[in-house]
């Protein structure tokens, strides 16, 4: 896989105008565009055709968590919209996952396209362990993400989300053919923002990461496309 085709730029804008100027932007230059809650509430399935028609891949990062049959016709309405990867929780189920994984499936055979990938997250990186038991989740959060993450592996999902700080303990655990997808990418010359568990690109490719999504790095850059350029070579230095 080429350096530029492990990073996922994060499109955390919130109108179309925005979005069309970053994908015109950085089309070629990094390998997917990752479309979040924000601004699929703001555009609607029109940026993920704005991302199609680049020739881009798309990430649709909207979570699905909700009952079985409602997530699979959710994933069925997102294979039309032909994103290549989109995420649920699996925190939903067994059921749900394989409806999720079933939706894709079937639809991608009547649509004619490849099947997307179903990406699962497991524990939001906002959550503690105080927030976990606030919800009567009493297991320590890694065992709880391990728990979530095995539970996904055996219904054949994917890939996953996972954080700098679990890759450590996650990538050993699971099988070589499923995704690894890591937020919280910070490039030594960036700023740490308000990410607190962070890695490097280097740093995250080294523990397991497949895929990188980087938002901020590169979007308040002075020079955004040097940066993506500088993620690129940190990248390739590793091989």
């Amino acid at each position: 896989m080429a350096a530029k085709d492990r990073i996922i730029f994060a499109l955390d804008v919130g109108t179309a105008q925005q979005a069309h100027a970053w994908v015109s932007l950085l089309t070629g230059k990094v390998g997917w565009f990752k479309v979040g809650l924000e601004l699929f509430s703001a555009v609607g399935p029109a940026v993920v055709q704005l991302i199609k028609d680049s020739g881009m891949n798309c990430f649709l990062d909207l979570k699905f968590h909700d009952i079985p049959n409602t997530v699979y016709g959710a994933v069925r309405s997102a294979v039309r919209l032909k994103a290549d990867m989109m995420t649920i929780h699996i925190s939903g189920g067994a059921d749900m996952i394989r409806q999720a994984l079933e939706a894709a499936r079937e639809e991608a055979v009547s649509c004619g396209i490849s099947t997307p990938r179903i990406i699962g997250v497991s524990v939001l990186t906002s959550l503690n362990q105080e927030d976990l038991s606030d919800i009567g989740v009493q297991t320590p959060v890694k065992e709880h993400v391990l728990n979530l993450i095995t539970l996904a592996c055996e219904n054949r999902i994917d890939g996953i989300v996972c954080s700098p700080a679990d890759l450590e303990f996650v990538r050993p655990s699971i099988p070589e053919h499923i995704t690894v997808i890591t937020p919280g990418i910070r490039p030594e010359w960036a700023s740490k923002g308000d990410q607190k568990r962070i890695a490097t690109p280097g740093a995250a490719i080294k523990a397991g990461a497949d895929l990188l999504v980087i938002g901020r790095p590169i979007s308040q850059a002075a020079d955004p496309v040097e940066a993506v350029e500088r993620i690129v070579q940190e990248i390739e230095s590793l091989s």
